[in-house]
């Protein structure tokens, strides 16, 4: 049942715990979702951790590529650990209730990773365009310091947007009990809890989302039309071939990461509804997390060789 916040209105005692609605009364449809969203988070831990145990341990793949996709793999562990085992837990369990303090927490580390992960893929367009474009000037321009320096901002950028975001969204007063009608502690449905006026708060949490999502968006689609026309003029079909071929991982990760959040947050509030919520966030959350390591490894000869030398170190030691 769903519960209007405006009723608790005059409750002196503002909010100290959530509760996330149940999936379903039927527990055959709760066992079969977590029993597959329990396989999907198993297999997207395992091949992030192996792409970044492999890269790291690999000398051969110690350049700015290899350097922004180990990062890549680190943010894709940390955005699933964020938000799925709690949400393995509110399946099978009747203990659905997550403290203030436990939503804020969960919100920041999502935004955090979500966030770092949007300007990351920049990063990577920005890389495969020096690449490709300026293959000369490549070594320097693409330096180590220069690496690390873009992959702190990735961080930093996420870190003060999380940090923003959720002291933003819990200073409002949230009036007990209220039951939120996700998956996890994302923005739009513990803004559609609050007792108070928050118009100014989705008003910033657009502006948030259009800075954070089509900025870096711009940035890539920039980068790519410059690869692009740096392809077509190439006399070598063989060139051309392999030119587009570092590039095409990269760019349906950038596919499925921007096509899922720009559906999710800048859409019209008219057209939003908690089930196509749900959805769209265990997609982005779930889906997305277990291809992209999948993409990467299957589409990527060095990758591939790398987890093979990996594993096969592994199965020696033991």
């Amino acid at each position: 049942m769903s519960i209007n916040c405006s009723l608790w209105q005059d409750n002196s005692m503002s909010v100290k715990h959530f509760t996330f609605v149940k999936f379903s009364e039927v527990t055959e449809q709760c066992f079969l979702l977590f029993t597959l969203i329990l396989l999907m988070f198993l297999v997207s831990l395992t091949d992030s951790a192996l792409i970044a145990l492999a890269i790291w341990t690999n000398p051969a793949l110690h350049t700015p590529m290899y350097f922004f996709l180990a990062n890549l793999s680190l943010f894709e562990i940390g955005y699933t650990c964020s938000t799925i085992p709690k949400m393995l837990q509110n399946f099978v369990s009747e203990a659905r209730e997550i403290s203030r303090e436990g939503c804020a927490t969960q919100m920041f580390f999502f935004a955090l990773f979500d966030i770092s992960e949007c300007c990351l893929l920049a990063a990577m367009a920005f890389d495969r365009y020096m690449a490709i474009c300026s293959p000369l000037h490549y070594a320097t321009r693409m330096s180590c310091g220069v690496c690390i320096h873009l992959a702190m901002i990735s961080w930093g950028v996420g870190c003060i947007v999380g940090l923003g975001q959720t002291n933003y969204i819990f200073s409002l007063d949230f009036c007990s009990p209220c039951e939120i009608d996700h998956f996890f502690c994302d923005l739009l449905p513990i803004l559609a809890l609050a007792c108070e006026d928050t118009s100014h708060n989705e008003a910033a949490v657009f502006i948030t989302a259009i800075l954070c999502i089509s900025s870096p968006f711009l940035l890539i689609i920039a980068s790519y039309g410059r690869i692009l026309a740096a392809v077509l003029v190439m006399p070598s079909p063989e060139g051309r071939r392999k030119a587009l071929s570092t590039c095409s991982s990269h760019l349906l990760v950038v596919t499925l990461f921007y096509g899922s959040r720009s559906v999710t947050y800048l859409r019209p509030k008219a057209s939003q509804s908690p089930g196509v919520d749900k959805l769209l966030a265990l997609f982005y959350t779930v889906v997305t997390s277990m291809l992209n390591p999948i993409i990467y490894s299957l589409r990527n000869k060095e990758v591939k060789t790398a987890l093979r030398k990996t594993l096969g170190k592994k199965s020696n030691l033991i």
